[in-house]
């Protein structure tokens, strides 16, 4: 099982999920956006709907080893 990243640590435009999942569906994999000043935390899309953003903080977990 793969240890989880800072979401910090994750490269721009890089596909990752909230949780440990070996081969996710579209609806759970996120892409790491730019960070945004203002709010002070990264902007997160979702992949398989890019109206659904989240801004999560850059210590969040998250996951980037799985089979898309």
């Amino acid at each position: 099982m793969e240890t989880p990243k800072c979401l910090k640590n994750v490269k721009p435009w890089q596909f990752f999920t909230r949780r440990p999942i070996d081969a996710p569906k579209e609806s759970q994999v996120w892409v790491r956006g730019n960070y945004d000043r203002m709010q002070k935390k990264y902007e997160c899309i979702n992949w398989a709907d890019i109206g659904h953003t989240v801004y999560l903080k850059g210590d969040t977990k998250v996951y980037t080893d799985f089979i898309f």
